[in-house]
C-alpha cells in the first residue's frame, strides 16, 4: 500500500504542471495533500480527472478564499471521515483531515507557519499545544494511527541546510524542536528517520537564490505513525524529482 503525502501550494498551480499526470504515474493508493486552496467546487475539471483514477476524494478548505486546505484521495473507500478536530479557530484554517479504514487511520495536517511574524508564531504555539493533547485523546480510540502532512517543524540539525544560520528561524527554534521530539516519545515513529538517517534529505525549498537546484532545503514534511503500525513500514522516499510545488511529495509504503 501506496501513501503519498504532499503540500501542493495550490491545487490549481499545480495541475498547470500535470500534477494529476504525475499523480497518475505513482499508483499511490492514499494520497494527503496540504494547502490545496480550493473548494472542490472551483475545480470541476481537476475533480473530474481524480475521479477517473479511481480516487474517492475528501477536502476540508479554509474559510478564507485560496489559503490552506487539506485533502485526502483514496482508492478505498474509508468507513469514517472526520473534517477538522473540534477547535473553531483550527477548523476555520481547514488543518485537519481523518480517514478512518479497517486496519488504520490516516490524516492530512497542516500546521501553522510562522515565518511571517511574532503573531503567527504564537498561533502555530497554540496549534502545536492543542494539537498534542487531541492526539493524545485520539489514539485511545484509533491507536493505529498515520498522521501525514506539513509539520512546519524540522526536527533536528541533519532536517536542514544550514542549521547554524537559521538556530532563530521559524520551523527551527528551540521550543519547535522539543515538541516534535516529545511527540515522537510519546510514541510515533518518523518513517523517514526510522529507515533514512543521511543527512541532507529535504522536503521543502525557498523559491530565492536557487535552493531547489543546490538542494538547500528543510524537512518539514513528515509521515509519523503510532507504534503499533511499526511492523507494516516497508519503504519511505522523498520524491524530490516532482516539481509541481515548493514543497516535494513523500512517499511511504506498508505491507498488508
Amino acid at each position: 500500500m501506496k501513501i503519498l503525502s504532499y503540500n501542493v501550494n495550490g491545487i490549481r498551480a499545480a495541475s498547470t504542471k500535470n500534477f494529476v499526470g504525475w499523480l497518475q504515474s505513482t499508483d499511490a493508493d492514499m494520497i494527503c495533500l496540504q494547502e490545496v486552496k480550493a473548494l472542490p467546487s472551483q475545480i470541476p475539471e481537476i475533480i473530474g480527472l481524480i475521479e477517473n483514477l479511481g480516487y474517492h476524494h475528501y477536502w476540508f478548505a479554509a474559510e478564507k478564499k485560496g489559503y490552506s486546505g487539506v485533502a485526502i484521495f483514496s482508492k478505498i473507500k474509508p468507513n469514517h471521515v472526520e473534517y477538522g478536530c473540534g477547535e473553531e479557530w483550527i477548523d476555520k484554517e481547514g488543518r485537519i483531515l481523518r480517514a478512518d479504514f479497517d486496519t488504520f487511520s490516516l490524516m492530512s495536517v497542516y500546521l501553522p507557519s510562522g515565518s511571517s511574524g511574532d503573531e503567527r508564531q504564537v498561533k502555530k504555539y497554540e496549534f502545536m499545544a492543542y494539537f498534542e493533547k487531541y492526539i493524545t485523546k485520539l489514539r485511545e480510540t484509533y491507536p493505529n494511527l498515520i498522521i501525514s502532512g506539513d509539520y512546519n517543524i524540522c526536527h533536528t540539525a541533519i532536517d536542514i541546510h544550514n542549521p547554524k544560520s537559521n538556530a532563530n528561524s521559524s520551523g527551527f527554534l528551540p521550543q519547535e524542536r522539543e515538541w516534535m521530539g516529545l511527540f515522537l516519545e510519546a510514541g510515533f515513529i518518523d518513517t523517514f528517520r526510522h529507515l533514512n538517517k543521511d543527512p541532507h534529505h529535504y522536503t521543502w525549498w525557498s523559491y530565492r537564490a536557487g535552493s531547489r537546484g543546490k538542494n538547500l532545503g528543510w524537512r518539514i514534511d513528515y509521515h509519523l505513525a503510532t507504534q503499533p503500525m511499526l511492523e507494516r513500514i516497508k519503504d519511505v522516499k522523498i520524491l524530490s524529482d516532482a516539481i509541481h510545488s515548493d514543497h516535494c511529495p513523500i512517499l511511504l509504503e506498508l505491507t498488508s
